[in-house]
């Protein structure tokens, strides 16, 4: 559903020029067809003056010959006049007419004079006739060119249009640009430049206040964790500690016992979440300052050699393609608990006698392993508390979600792809990163 409306998004720019081709193709075109009507009627209104004026000469002519003249029976296709019955008309007939012209070898269109005179006291029937085939020439001449002008300046109109709306509109992209590319950590130092666009800065105004809101309340909500995490170190030292002296206990019940090592497995699996979540919030407070580079080479091998053990259980089949070593600016720390936590889930989510990949370049470091388990889905993948596998009751889910704070906080990228069944894990320096 989310995938439809995106698609049926567009860009502000490109709508806002629909809209103006929208509006202005059937003004322009109405504006065209008035156009070339009006001028088709001038030419016809010019024609007919000169066939009127024509006419008015022939009178003058005719009226000056004797009755007897050859003239007074002429036939032509332009012209013709022959003896009539009377009476004489008042006002000439004037119509377009379609003969054949056998310049053209086609019928064309004329405009034709027809008039019943008399001259002296006799009646002849008069018709004149001009070939508007020059004028619908010079018609459709003037419509193309007009057409291309319109064109022209529709092209031009909608490019100055998009240019202008594009210098209006940087302000607001620039903003959208920043809060896109906002962090959370980086809500304290957000400012967006003045505007001379009254609307755009009373939105920044509002994105600025509702940022402002959202990071004050993220510090509040960060302390009170950190906080509590700490103040809960102490309590859950002491109650592990009673219940490893409880259970030194012989007069205790196998019963008892059983319950009493349940509840210290609870508390071990509490220590170490509440340590996890410390860790998170010192990796999200920058406390892990790196000292140089790191060979993650190096990191790997002393991995592999401490998973040894727990490979071999699994009867797993490891195998390495090192072309190179990447070298990261990264705390030790910080680089061990990166290798440790992918190798490890690596051989925790895996099954017996299963495959771990590993590959090592100069540019990324690479885990792949075969599992019975499904893909993570994308929006569960690094997020605190989602198991990959519910039933192992010894992860917490934040295996995942430390991995991703340290790839963010170090200037990393982290990549999940799953195929044919298996996980693909992939570190590499993040290139854009400015």
């Amino acid at each position: 559903m989310a995938q439809d409306t995106a698609s049926n998004n567009m860009k502000l720019l490109t709508k806002n020029t629909i809209w103006f081709l929208l509006i202005m193709l059937p003004l322009l075109s109405a504006g065209g067809i008035y156009l070339y009507h009006q001028f088709d009627k001038e030419l016809k209104k010019e024609m007919d003056e000169e066939l009127v004026n024509d006419q008015i000469q022939w009178l003058v002519y005719f009226n000056s010959i004797p009755d007897n003249s050859p003239v007074f029976r002429i036939t032509t296709p332009e012209f013709s006049i022959h003896p009539a019955d009377g009476p004489a008309d008042a006002q000439p007939l004037l119509k377009t007419i379609m003969q054949y012209q056998e310049i053209e070898h086609k019928e064309v269109p004329y405009r034709q004079l027809e008039q019943v005179i008399r001259i002296r006291e006799k009646f002849y029937s008069l018709t004149i006739r001009k070939s508007l085939i020059e004028k619908d020439d010079l018609i459709k001449n003037i419509a193309l060119v007009m057409a291309l002008a319109f064109i022209g300046l529709l092209l031009f109109t909608i490019l100055v249009n998009r240019l202008i709306s594009r210098s209006i509109w940087r302000p607001f992209y620039q903003s959208l640009d920043k809060m896109e590319k906002l962090q959370l950590e980086e809500m304290h130092d957000l400012s967006f430049p003045d505007t001379t666009v009254t609307e755009f800065n009373r939105l920044n105004e509002v994105l600025l206040n509702a940022t402002s809101r959202i990071y004050h309340d993220f510090v509040i909500m960060k302390e009170l964790t950190e906080d509590a995490a700490h103040e809960m170190q102490t309590p859950l030292a002491i109650a592990q500690n009673r219940l490893e002296l409880l259970l030194q206990d012989e007069e205790l019940q196998p019963d008892q016992m059983r319950s009493i090592a349940k509840t210290h497995e609870a508390l071990q699996r509490l220590s170490h979440l509440n340590h996890n979540l410390l860790f998170m919030a010192k990796i999200g407070n920058k406390q892990f300052v790196p000292a140089g580079n790191i060979s993650i080479h190096a990191v790997l091998q002393k991995h592999l050699r401490l998973f040894e053990e727990l490979i071999k259980d699994k009867d797993l089949l490891v195998s390495t393609d090192i072309s190179g070593d990447l070298s990261l600016l990264l705390h030790p720390l910080l680089a061990d608990t990166l290798i440790s936590n992918l190798l490890g889930n690596a051989i925790k989510y895996n099954y017996p006698k299963g495959a771990i990949t590993i590959q090592l370049t100069t540019q990324l470091f690479s885990i792949c392993n075969t599992s019975e388990y499904p893909p993570i889905p994308a929006p569960q993948l690094f997020q605190r508390f989602k198991k990959n596998a519910s039933n192992l009751e010894n992860s917490n889910g934040l295996g995942l979600a430390i991995v991703k704070k340290i790839t963010d906080t170090n200037n990393l990228k982290v990549y999940y792809i799953y195929k044919e069944h298996q996980h693909h894990f992939i570190i590499r320096p993040d290139r854009h990163h400015h």
